[in-house]
């Protein structure tokens, strides 16, 4: 007898997960406890629509997280398409510092979820660090940044943004975080 294939999500349900996953992202975003039941409200959807679709809270966490993340992935390769490597790479940085302020509370609802006794665990490495990978391979082919750069050492180069104050004005001192990290890239390229 033939396999059948799983047969695609109706539009309406489909339009059901993205409604609550929308309304998830602005809630867990204000704060990171915001009741499933107030969430399942705002998005128009019974109790039951909104656990079959996310069983539990650490389950609407990790997928929000990981829609999130393939969000800014997908805007690197958007940005090498309409920009050299260098003004991509810089634009990309600024585009994962706003994610990194505009997101903090969804980043302690993550912590949350993934520090739950029985929970998921740390959530795998995202397409972010394969979009940064791309990235950094395309400014070292151009030569406009130093060769040899390696993802982790990116990463851990721009990792003071979480270290900056949402509620602050964070924006400024983001920018110039993120110059000194470009400067810092710069140092040593052949193209420059």
């Amino acid at each position: 007898m033939p396999q059948q294939k799983a047969s695609p999500r109706r539009s309406d349900a489909q339009r059901n997960r993205e409604r609550i996953l929308d309304v998830a992202i602005t809630e867990l975003s204000r704060c990171a406890d915001a009741p499933l039941s107030t969430i399942a409200k705002k998005a128009g959807v019974g109790q039951g629509t909104f656990y079959r679709n996310f069983p539990n809270r650490e389950s609407l966490v990790l997928e929000i997280y990981r829609h999130e993340m393939q969000q800014v992935a997908e805007a690197a390769a958007h940005l090498l398409g309409t920009r050299s490597p260098e003004d991509a790479l810089r634009a990309w940085m600024d585009r994962l510092s706003e994610f990194a302020m505009t997101k903090a509370g969804l980043a302690e609802a993550i912590r949350q979820a993934t520090s739950a006794p029985g929970g998921p665990g740390k959530p795998p490495p995202t397409p972010v660090t394969s979009a940064a990978e791309v990235l950094l391979r395309a400014n070292e082919e151009a030569g406009t940044i130093r060769p040899g750069v390696t993802v982790d050492d990116f990463m851990l180069a721009i990792a003071g943004l979480w270290q900056l104050d949402p509620h602050d004005d964070w924006r400024p001192r983001a920018t110039r975080l993120l110059d000194l990290v470009m400067d810092g890239l710069r140092t040593g390229a052949p193209g420059i």
